[in-house]
């Protein structure tokens, strides 16, 4: 078996070995940005058919190296019903997945992500952890990710609202990534997508992504809660924009 797909040349696998370090690391830093950044490297180089796959993969094991890494920050009782929710988004977006313009989807998204970051305060529901608003976080952000792949911000802003401070938000949003692209991946195989040929590749991308989860995490224990979450809401900003401008 090749180390490098035949759909891709051997200067740009290992563009996505590196790029993977780098976007692992910010992720574990900032809490996000790290898919979505991984997502666009991908598009430049992968076949449109190939792109959310393997992405599913490699995030899945960035991710899972930082809950790993990041364990003891994890907030399980979040976690059940955002898994309960995720079944059933993953299985309607299987669904849809080829039904819904990608602009709409991504423009519905961006639009979600800002009004999470900058309304006035979060709702009593989200502040006590209630079970509905979970559920149907996972549903909305799983159904998403079948769209558009990267939802990453979108499961950060369901976090964010609960008021978790910087550790337990990034371990916590780490671990509902790994349960997304889990389901992700299985749907995804079911439909006919070769994972085999990518194996290799994605190997070393999920072990350059570890080594970069270290290096984010370290700078994260070191980062003032102030600045953490002033920079989170920049980095979310960003990417909404960034969504919005890819629209046009």
């Amino acid at each position: 078996m090749s180390f490098v797909p035949p759909e891709i040349t051997p200067v740009f696998a290992a563009v996505l070995v590196v790029t993977s370090f780098l976007t692992s690391a910010l992720t574990a830093a900032m809490g996000l940005g790290g898919g979505v950044a991984m997502l666009a490297v991908l598009s430049l180089g992968l076949p449109v058919t190939s792109v959310l796959p393997v992405h599913g993969v490699v995030q899945m094991g960035s991710n899972g190296g930082r809950v790993i890494i990041q364990r003891r920050y994890l907030v399980g009782s979040l976690l059940v019903w955002f898994t309960l929710g995720s079944l059933a988004g993953i299985a309607l977006g299987a669904s849809v997945v080829v039904s819904i313009p990608d602009a709409l989807a991504k423009g519905a998204l961006a639009l979600f992500i800002l009004w999470s970051v900058y309304r006035k305060k979060p709702s009593a529901v989200a502040r006590t952890h209630g079970k509905t608003y979970f559920v149907l976080g996972g549903a909305v952000s799983s159904f998403c990710t079948m769209l558009v792949g990267a939802t990453g911000p979108l499961v950060a802003a369901l976090l964010a609202s609960t008021g978790l401070i910087k550790q337990p938000l990034v371990a916590t949003h780490a671990a509902c990534m790994v349960i997304q692209h889990g389901m992700k991946i299985l749907v995804f195989g079911t439909l006919g997508f070769a994972y085999a040929q990518w194996g290799p590749l994605i190997a070393a991308m999920i072990a350059s992504g570890v080594a970069g989860t270290w290096v984010g995490t370290r700078t994260l224990d070191n980062l003032p809660e102030a600045t953490f979450r002033l920079g989170f809401r920049i980095v979310m900003t960003l990417i909404s924009l960034h969504m919005i401008w890819q629209i046009f």
